[in-house]
């Protein structure tokens, strides 16, 4: 049977998940399930828990294999999991050795089983100085849209998150190396690209010369000019530089749509979580890229509940999404994570995290509703993502029907469902 991979979280794992698929198939494993896992919210980690709880009574002769951040973090609660064969680390997992190790292991527990600590084959994250690029020739089943991993790690230390424990410091590819993968995956027929990262704007402080995201942008479109569009994933917005803000500006491959780590609109709340900027400069951003690219929709990740957080502070964060026009909100409800700084600071009850968590979504909703309407009557090229589903340029969707994956079409938007555009007949292909 074909190697089966589960993911979780972020752009970035779904990125390292087509690599793992790869690894683990040349390897020769087979009839094998990879838990792909994300450890940013404690249920994060119970949805992987139950998943391959589930999974285990589905196909009960399969071999699990746990790896992401939750495995790098707490491994020996996954390799406590009788249904669990192998716990491999975020490194690990990208590496050939780890599968073919994967695959000797399994051959010789053939019909004993495997002890607990034999299962865990993770190393020192913190001890990784540096990032090879994965080349990935091209996503399972010619996804329309390829990611492409520039950065890992992270260097700050945010008291809510435990995501470098799990990913380590912050390390970046080599730019040749990008332009090169990207122009792989253009070749292979993707007609978007998005760069990823765990702190994406991070990006180069470690590599010769310390190139920034900007030039790095710059490069792939000039140097990769069959590429049709080029998306930039989740950054901090006190990070963006001079190059990055001009590409937003001038390059209409740049899609017009940004998502900034925001966490919070008020302002000892976001000291609080050691961010580096102030709700005075979220807004003050927004407003800046809104003049260099009109039009651009712009979304954020907020966290609702923060530990220390009143209801005064909160009002702060749902003003946040008025405030600076956001179109697409994440909501987070604030979930302690052991070994964190907020973890051991005073908590918001559990009550007042879900009812902000609730309100946030509901202005999420209304922002979302707000857009959808200001696109009625406008032409957009749609990247069409499935049979029922496109994104336009600002990666609102589309309902579509009887289009070919993958094409870039021009549509006219007629209304919307409240959930996605609904183009009129269509202007031209793309």
């Amino acid at each position: 049977m074909p190697v089966d991979v589960v993911t979780f979280g972020c752009r970035l794992n779904a990125s390292e998940s087509e690599i793992i698929r790869r690894n683990a198939s040349v390897a020769g494993l087979d009839d094998v399930v990879i838990i792909n896992s994300c450890a940013v919210t404690n249920e994060a980690v119970a949805q992987a828990r139950q998943s391959i709880r589930r999974l285990k009574r589905e196909r009960p002769s399969a071999r699990i294999v746990v790896t992401g951040c939750a495995a790098q973090i707490q491994p020996t609660m996954f390799a406590e999991m009788a249904e669990v064969d192998r716990v491999i680390g975020n490194d690990d997992k990208m590496r050939d050795n780890a599968w073919r190790d994967a695959r000797t292991a399994f051959s010789a527990a053939a019909g004993f089983g495997i002890a607990n600590e034999e299962k865990v084959a993770v190393a020192d994250i913190m001890a990784v100085r540096e990032m090879a690029p994965h080349l990935v020739e091209g996503f399972q089943g010619g996804l329309p849209r390829a990611f492409v991993q520039v950065q890992n790690g992270c260097d700050h230390r945010c008291t809510f998150c435990v995501i470098p424990f799990g990913r380590g410091n912050s390390r970046s590819v080599p730019m040749g190396a990008v332009v090169d993968q990207v122009r792989a995956l253009t070749e292979a027929g993707h007609a978007e690209i998005v760069l990823t990262g765990v702190d994406l704007t991070s990006y180069g402080a470690d590599l010769p010369g310390a190139p920034r995201l900007g030039g790095l942008v710059k490069r792939i479109l000039r140097h990769v000019p069959e590429m049709r569009r080029l998306r930039i994933s989740s950054i901090d917005s006190i990070e963006a530089d001079r190059d990055l803000l001009d590409a937003v500006a001038n390059e209409e491959r740049l899609m017009p749509h940004l998502h900034l780590s925001l966490q919070s609109g008020d302002d000892m709340i976001l000291k609080r979580m050691k961010r580096r900027h102030l709700r005075r400069d979220a807004i003050d951003f927004c407003k800046q890229v809104r003049r260099l690219r009109p039009g651009i929709a712009i979304g954020a990740d907020i966290i609702a509940g923060f530990p220390t957080e009143t209801e005064e502070m909160f009002e702060q964060s749902l003003n946040l999404v008025t405030d600076c026009d956001l179109t697409f909100v994440h909501v987070f409800p604030y979930s302690p994570r052991p070994g964190t700084p907020a973890a051991r600071m005073p908590q918001v009850s559990g009550e007042a995290i879900r009812d902000r968590a609730r309100r946030l979504r509901a202005a999420a909703e209304a922002a979302l509703l707000r857009r959808l309407a200001a696109e009625v009557g406008a032409t957009r090229q749609v990247l069409i993502e499935s049979a029922t589903q496109g994104r336009t340029e600002h990666f609102i969707p589309v309902a579509v029907a009887g289009e070919t994956p993958g094409a870039v079409r021009t549509f006219m938007v007629a209304d919307h469902d409240g959930a996605r555009l609904r183009p009129a007949v269509s202007c031209a292909r793309g």
